[in-house]
């Protein structure tokens, strides 16, 4: 050393920048101690440690004495005394900076520097430079000096970085088993997704996570949830597989990481991407017995290259997405199976009470019938006592059927279908009720096809679910208002079917309900008992037809049912 050596040993100083390791566990608050070691002891004005940065491969200065950077400050590889040292992993002395061409000014007063390279399996991570404001202020022993301390210094800083990851797996491997017992807690799917994307953000330091589901034609995938730093962001969106770059996740069952996506022809996320200022994309796919059947995408808002650690920690992470995800559906599945179970149980019972009260009604009705014929009740035209007892015959004749009906519920009935012109059965039905739709102050309308429609079938069954449509309109109008029926041909040449159509100007289904309208015991009214419309879709699909829910809402609903048109 040209100038008066330091009180302090080298030994000593080599000992103070060991013992780091166990005084502090912050890389930062050590490297702070080195640059003053290395001021102290080589009597430098200035010292500096630049780092590799991995997303940008830029030499950036981390830590400072005596420089006052206003600034971040980068260099690449090979630019200037710094980028000259990390290229090519050599120490480097410069007697005087200004004949230096590869000097690149970071503080005016500067006049000599020496820097070392800090080297990790060979591998350059960073460069330790020390300035002086004079010429000539450094020798070869300085800088053999300098790179000694070096070699301890990264060795120092190496094993507080590995103690950090360590933490940090640590930490992640405690997240990973609370994030799978509050996902295997969640039973609902909007829940899971919601849970997942949450966490996620949190547990990869990113901006925004998204996931996106394949829809049942594997062809577009659907956004279902995205998570930011602010909570939920209400954002929807729906992609052609084959048209992103979140679709070859998919294919290929394989991680695509994107680092610059403003600079990529990606197609998804645009105003997010652009409002938010995302940079770099990570997109994992969810995959179930191998099969991929959504991704879950993370999203930075600097330029970041994912490394190893952190695509594996996403890939656990849309693993357990996937398991939760599947129990999800399969609860929902069992839910289903349950809710099924009760009512076929309830129907069971309620056909068992049924035919046991038509059994017991059979026999009364037999003797009142046998009773009712012995008394040879032979009344003139005239007197209206002949029609009365018409009406008691045709009535126990009537009582007759419907017990028969209820006892043999279930068998085959094709023996009591006719030929019928579906309009003058429409016609027939809607007189059944003119007098109730005056009563209620609904207009009542029908519009019949222009030409005959023969169908085979069940007359009574088909006036039945008519019925049930139209006193269901009625009742949704208690105020009164219009409802039509009209009758179309609809179908192809070889398969025609005829179409009923009833609509009406009410307020519509409740939305929890429309879904469900169909099975049995579902009902939106208190009086109702919820069998109408499950009733009715029985009939008809016996009739090789079909009945649905066309449209509803505040300006009115429409149900519509069709059968196949006879030869």
């Amino acid at each position: 050393m040209e100038t008066a050596a330091p009180e302090r040993s080298v030994i000593d100083s080599l000992y103070r920048i060991s013992r780091l390791v166990s005084e502090t566990d912050d890389a930062r608050e050590a490297l702070e101690a080195i640059l003053q070691e290395l001021v102290d002891v080589l009597g430098a004005s200035s010292a500096s440690v630049a780092l590799t940065n991995p997303d940008t491969n830029l030499l950036e200065i981390e830590v400072t004495r005596g420089l006052q950077l206003k600034n971040k400050f980068s260099l690449p590889l090979g630019i200037g005394i710094t980028g000259w040292v990390a290229l090519h992993g050599k120490p480097l002395l410069v007697p005087d900076v200004h004949r230096e061409p590869r000097y690149i000014a970071v503080k005016d007063s500067v006049r000599s520097e020496m820097a070392a390279p800090m080297l990790i399996d060979g591998s350059p991570v960073g460069v330790v430079n020390v300035d002086s404001d004079r010429e000539n202020a450094f020798s070869e022993q300085d800088l053999k000096l300098l790179s000694l301390l070096t070699i301890e210094a990264t060795s120092v800083v190496s094993r507080l970085w590995l103690i950090r990851q360590l933490k940090e797996k640590n930490h992640q491997l405690q997240t990973l088993l609370r994030i799978g017992q509050l996902l295997g807690g969640k039973r609902e799917l909007r829940d899971v997704l919601k849970s997942l994307t949450r966490e996620s953000r949190k547990l990869m330091h990113c901006s925004i996570c998204a996931i996106y589901l394949l829809t049942e034609d594997r062809k577009r995938l659907k956004l279902e949830v995205v998570s930011g730093t602010e909570g939920p962001i209400d954002y929807q969106e729906e992609l052609p597989v084959n048209e992103t770059a979140v679709g070859v996740a998919i294919d290929r069952r394989k991680q695509v990481a994107i680092q610059n996506l403003p600079q990529t022809e990606e197609h998804h996320f645009i105003e997010i991407t652009q409002s938010a200022g995302l940079a770099s994309l990570l997109a994992t796919p969810i995959i179930v017995d191998g099969r991929a059947i959504g991704v879950l995408n993370a999203y930075t808002d600097t330029p970041h290259r994912f490394n190893n650690d952190e695509r594996q920690l996403f890939t656990s992470m849309a693993s357990m997405g996937a398991v939760a995800i599947q129990n999800s559906k399969l609860y929902a599945r069992v839910f289903q199976s349950e809710e099924s179970l009760r009512k076929n149980e309830r129907l069971t019972t309620l056909g068992l009470l049924s035919a046991e009260i038509a059994h017991e009604i059979r026999n009364p009705l037999t003797v009142i019938k046998l009773l009712f014929e012995s008394l040879t009740l032979d009344f003139d035209d005239a007197d209206p006592r002949h029609q009365d007892t018409v009406v008691i015959s045709e009535k126990i004749l009537q009582l007759e059927e419907i017990v028969g009906r209820v006892l043999s519920f279930g068998k085959s009935r094709t023996g009591m279908h006719s030929l019928y012109d579906l309009n003058k059965l429409v016609e027939e039905t809607i007189l059944l009720v003119r007098l109730k739709a005056e009563q209620t102050g609904v207009e009542l309308v029908c519009k019949t096809h222009k030409g005959p429609l023969s169908v085979e079938a069940h007359k009574g069954q088909i006036q039945q679910v008519l019925l049930n449509l139209v006193l269901n309109a009625f009742q949704a109008m208690p105020n009164g208002g219009k409802v039509e029926v009209s009758i179309e041909c609809s179908g192809s040449e070889e398969m025609p079917v005829g179409q009923v159509s009833v609509r009406d100007n009410g307020p519509g289904i409740p939305a929890n309900l429309r879904d469900r309208i169909f099975q049995s015991f579902l009902s939106g009214r208190e009086e109702g008992s919820g069998l109408g419309l499950a009733i009715s879709k029985q009939i008809i699909k016996s009739h090789r037809g079909d009945i649905y829910l066309v449209e509803t809402g505040p300006q009115g609903t429409t149900f519509q049912f069709s059968i196949p048109l006879a030869d």
